[in-house]
């Protein structure tokens, strides 16, 4: 008699994730700095790419848009890409996709804002502003129901 077993063992798909929140405001002129960070340890990914919207990020390209780097680093603990774009324009608004080549991908809205709200601008750590407007916020709806009492 043969017997055959079978183990099915649940696979988590592996990952990119950015850092900070789903959208980060900038100040037109200042850098925007997204980090990536891929979950895959056993097999690092051969490449990561950045899309910016559609379009993959051209980031050597003597016609391109110039003052864009990208910086990947592999380590035991993963993968970390680094996409940075200097003196933001108001055409690098948009959605910034990691794709790595072995994991689902993550994607972030980037507002390049003309001068406007700077309390949501991105400022060192990533989000840092987008959760200084929404405590304030937070607060501020906080104190208006308590005014209405």
């Amino acid at each position: 008699m043969i017997f055959r077993l079978f183990v099915f063992l649940p696979s988590t798909a592996a990952q990119a994730n950015i850092h900070g929140p789903p959208e980060v405001f900038v100040k037109k002129g200042s850098t925007i700095s997204l980090t990536c960070s891929v979950n895959v340890h056993s097999t690092p990914p051969s490449s990561v790419v950045w899309l910016h919207g559609t379009k993959v990020v051209d980031f050597d390209s003597p016609r391109g848009r110039g003052g864009i780097s990208l910086e990947t680093e592999k380590t035991e603990s993963g993968t970390t890409s680094r996409l940075l774009v200097t003196k933001a324009g108001l055409s690098d608004t948009g959605n910034y996709t990691c794709q790595p080549s072995n994991a689902n991908t993550a994607t972030v809205f980037v507002h390049v804002l003309n001068g406007e709200h700077p309390a949501a601008m991105q400022h060192g750590e990533h989000g840092a502003g987008s959760k200084l407007v929404a405590w304030s916020w937070t607060l501020t709806m906080a104190a208006f129901a308590l005014s209405y009492r």
